[in-house]
């Protein structure tokens, strides 16, 4: 990561499966390019291409918390530093969707035995 953690949050995989197992009322914000999210997306999430982020602020509710993932956490490390400086409750996904796609077929796996 390029940032330490007095300038960002952090949140892992298996939290945010967790939080979207309770279904907790949260914001999943990816930054990453449209041909990306094409292929693939965490389910409920919002695409705003990380170039566009300071453009649709509006767009992003104050009163939740925000998760931002992009594919390995660099952009989105980025962007929730950019955020919380604008007063959002955010915290970036570590690994990106990478990692939160590989911890979530491996928790399907487990479930199914």
């Amino acid at each position: 990561m390029f940032y330490t953690r007095a300038e960002g949050v952090n949140t892992n995989s298996d939290q945010l499966h967790e939080k979207m197992r309770i279904g907790e009322d949260l914001f999943l914000l990816d930054v990453r390019t449209q041909a990306e999210n094409a292929i693939l997306a965490i389910p409920g999430s919002h695409l705003i291409p990380i170039q566009e982020l300071g453009l649709r602020l509006h767009e992003i509710p104050k009163h939740k918390e925000i998760i931002v993932y992009c594919r390995n956490g660099n952009r989105s490390a980025y962007a929730s530093v950019f955020l919380a400086s604008h007063g959002y409750k955010v915290k970036n996904l570590e690994g990106g969707i990478r990692l939160w796609n590989t911890i979530g077929n491996g928790l399907k796996a487990e479930i199914s035995r």
